[in-house]
């Protein structure tokens, strides 16, 4: 076998077709990954993967490796040399192997010097070798293992025809078949849920599991079963040269047939054992492709089909592109934990449709869709994308959005937020078809807290998923115990957002009392009266001042308190300020040192994953007590440490705003300006006299189960903007400034967390790490990579001849 092996490397490399066959290779795929435009360019697609390489490889090798094998055999029938091998003390198998590996080696050869594609996107990352080494050696072994499948093709038809070129187009044909043609068949759903059978009959879902990092048994084993099935076939057809001078049909018949139906039986029933007892590694480095526990217990409650649409068809830029394909995975994945999910990818826009029609029924349903400026052949156009998905489950249909809007961010900061936000947006959107809403969240009513409208985004975003009611406070005034029985009894959170008019002691034994039994709050106060719209008057003056709550004593008695006085930060938002008199006059942007700007911590679930910082107006600063040792606190968001205070009553002016800020001024430190507490609270009221019309019997002096409360510093961080026609804006986004904050992301992970809905938001926190290219780094040094990329590869086999050779000269020579 060693000796069939050897001279199959010799024969190829003592020949210029075979330099020439691997040259072209490395030549082709570098003119893809680096030159050319397209889907495959790598610095075009902004990512440090070679993804577009192992997605451009099966391709080339579907030519390659049939021009490698054609001749293995045929060659030897051609030449009459077949039955000479076959009377040399060596089996059929022996042969067949000796074949297959001395092929399979010359595919290793030709894929070594690709290893600089490696060495050039660990330059160029950002930082430099930000490389997902899991992804890279895993899109390798997949390579590996599909060149087996294909090259055992190849020594197959090989063995089939005494004619190279038969060979050739043979393999090539079945090669395509197992790789696109099973797939193609699948996608036309012919066969309903037999399509997946189909599909996973072919290699191409079998590959591209083990290309993007994640090494799965059940593909492992389909690729070894199948290449060894074809090995086999080869020896069967080796072995009836033998029976050739055999007079009897039967005989051959029987010789030949039998063996290979038990062969194709054989290599169904592995696969079918290993579909059932399989193990998975996911060797990315952030375990992008394992399904978070949270999601797996969601999808356990799926009984029935649950059909997913998604709208991401088409060609796209390479960003949008890799949206797409993390989509597909994503969903591949939840596929193969249960198999009642189904999805299918699709173009909104059919031939002949107007794309601005099919735009604006999408934009009619709340999907909204998003124009992108493409560049092509020197030209610009502008193509519609639509990244929504819809699940379709018990007649229920939810829409999906796949991209999380940052606002100014580049098109790679977009689709990695979206990325980053794909399984919780599809597991938010499981459960919402799955569950019935569960949870109550109560809106406190009656104290001057804000508007329907001005909450109007984020109670629309939380009523997918939890039930929304307002709850009048007036009735505590009334009768304390009767609204302190509907509060505890029919909700499970209260949000208190922007209250104006003083608490009174009834309405604060409610809120105390529903605390102790249990119930969790959420409470956005300004203890600073200072609205921008004060400023907007003929003097662009106001005083900002004390705002009483009659909250300080409660709040004291829980370990917290809110100083009443103004945060002001270096690191702040800016303010839309009109510039120039008259008609020359416009609105510019300038640093508003009041509107605190807050990244998220990373240190807690509820401030992680926030990609845009936290924007806050006229905050004051949380003071953390120590008289509460069964409560513990923690600090959620904070100002930056270029932060000031300022008392009040104090004047504050728009004049401010051209005023240079001294930097030595900025020294108080960090801030607090968003707590949470969480544990068995105490009563407020403990040895006090209780207010009028509660029933001592029914007061708790202490908590009959731990509970969790969020303090922030400003009622304005719920409060979304109003456009000029009265219609509620996104939460977060400026209207002046056009700018995007992330306010919307950290209330929806606090919500998530005090409704004990610790699934969805440990999804949300889950970090995916895609790595990018140094776009400054490889703009600068991108001409010197292709050279390399070129010529390294070339210059490489060019040595490795000169090597080869020498050796086999001077060998012979003696």
């Amino acid at each position: 076998m060693i000796a069939i092996l050897k001279k199959e490397v010799s024969s190829f490399f003592t020949s210029a077709i075979g330099y020439l066959v691997i040259a072209l290779f490395l030549v082709i795929t570098g003119l893809f990954l680096w030159f050319f435009e397209g889907q495959f360019n790598i610095p075009n697609s902004g990512f440090a993967d070679l993804a577009p390489f192992f997605q451009l490889a099966p391709w080339i090798f579907l030519l390659l490796i049939p021009a490698i094998t054609m001749r293995s055999l045929s060659d030897e029938q051609k030449q009459g040399t077949l039955e000479l091998l076959l009377t040399k003390p060596i089996t059929t198998l022996q042969l067949t192997l000796g074949k297959y590996l001395g092929a399979f080696l010359l595919i290793i050869i030709a894929l070594a010097p690709t290893l600089i594609y490696v060495i050039a996107i660990y330059q160029l990352g950002n930082p430099t070798g930000n490389l997902d080494t899991g992804v890279t050696i895993g899109s390798y072994i997949g390579l590996l293992f599909l060149s087996g499948v294909y090259t055992s093709i190849g020594i197959y038809t090989s063995s089939l025809t005494d004619n190279q070129i038969v060979a050739f187009i043979s393999a090539v044909f079945i090669c395509f078949l197992l790789y696109y043609g099973l797939e193609g068949i699948a996608n036309y759903h012919f066969l309903g849920s037999g399509d997946r059978i189909i599909e996973n009959l072919g290699i191409q879902s079998h590959y591209e599991s083990i290309s993007r990092g994640v090494i799965d048994s059940r593909d492992l084993v389909y690729f070894i079963s199948l290449t060894a099935f074809l090995l086999f076939l080869t020896v069967r057809r080796l072995q009836r040269q033998q029976y050739k001078k055999e007079k009897s049909v039967f005989v051959k018949v029987f010789k030949t047939t039998p063996s290979i139906l038990i062969g194709l039986l054989v290599l169904i029933m592995i696969n079918l054992i290993a579909s059932t007892i399989h193990k998975r590694y996911d060797l990315t480095q952030d375990q992008r492709y394992s399904l978070s526990d949270p999601t797996k217990d969601i999808l356990d409650q799926i009984n029935s089909p649950l059909i997913i649409d998604v709208f991401l068809e088409g060609t796209f830029p390479s960003e949008f592109k890799k949206l797409q394909n993390e989509t597909q995975y994503l969903l591949e994945e939840m596929q193969a934990y249960n198999p009642k999910i189904l999805f299918a990818f699709s173009n909104p826009v059919e031939e002949g449709q107007n794309p601005a029609e099919v735009s604006a029924q999408f934009n009619s349903f709340g999907m909204n869709t998003i124009p992108l400026k493409v560049k092509s052949d020197g030209q610009e156009t502008t193509q519609t994308i639509f990244p929504w998905a819809t699940i379709n489950y018990n007649d229920k249909a939810i829409p999906v959005s796949l991209v999380k809007n940052v606002a100014g961010s580049s098109p790679e900061q977009l689709v990695y937020s979206s990325i980053q936000n794909l399984e919780y947006a599809f597991a938010e959107g499981f459960n919402r078809s799955v569950n019935a809403k569960s949870k109550r969240i109560a809106v406190l009513r009656d104290n001057g807290e804000l508007p329907d409208a001005k909450i109007a985004d984020m109670f629309r975003k939380l009523g997918e998923t939890y039930s929304i009611a307002p709850f009048p406070m007036n009735v505590a005034n009334q009768d304390p115990s009767k609204a302190l029985n509907a509060l505890q009894n029919t909700f499970d959170l209260v949000v208190i957002a922007k209250p104006t008019k003083p608490f009174t002691e009834k309405q604060k034994y409610v809120i105390d009392q529903y605390i102790l039994n249990g119930g969790n709050t959420l409470w956005m106060l300004d203890a600073v009266i200072m609205e921008d719209d004060s400023l907007r008057n003929d003097t662009s003056k106001a005083i900002a001042f004390e705002r009483d709550l009659n909250l300080n004593d409660q709040f004291f008695n829980y370990g917290v308190r809110i100083n009443p006085a103004l945060v002001v930060d270096l690191y702040s938002a800016p303010l839309s300020v009109a510039a120039g008199d008259g008609s020359s006059s416009q609105y510019v942007q300038l640093p508003w040192f009041y509107r605190p700007q807050v990244p998220g911590l990373n240190t807690h679930p509820i401030n992680t994953n926030i990609e845009r910082p936290v924007k806050f107006n006229y905050a004051s600063p949380i003071e953390l007590l120590k008289n509460t040792p069964s409560i513990d606190q923690t600090v959620l968001l904070t100002s930056s440490i270029l932060t000031k205070i300022e008392a009040v009553p104090r004047e504050i002016s728009l004049a401010q705003v051209d005023q240079e800020p001294i930097e030595g001024d900025f020294n108080a430190g960090n801030q607090p300006l968003a707590v949470l507490l969480e544990g068995n609270f105490e009563s407020a009221f403990k040895n006090r006299v209780l207010p009028s019309g509660v029933h001592k019997d029914s007061f708790r002096e202490s908590a009959t189960k731990p509970s969790k409360f969020i303090l922030i510093s400003d009622g304005d961080i719920i409060a979304n903007e109003i456009d000029r026609k009265g219609n509620p804006l996104e939460l977060g986004f400026d209207y002046y400034t056009r700018t995007g904050y992330g306010n919307k992301e950290f209330l929806l992970n606090a919500v998530n967390y005090l409704l004990d809905d610790t699934g969805l938001i440990n999804i949300r926190t889950k970090e995916i790490a895609l790595p990018f290219l140094d776009g400054k780094k490889t703009a600068q040094n991108l001409s010197t990579w292709k050279v390399l990329t070129m010529a390294v590869p070339l210059t490489i086999l060019i040595i490795f001849g000169v090597i080869y050779g020498w050796i086999r000269k001077r060998k012979f020579a003696h």
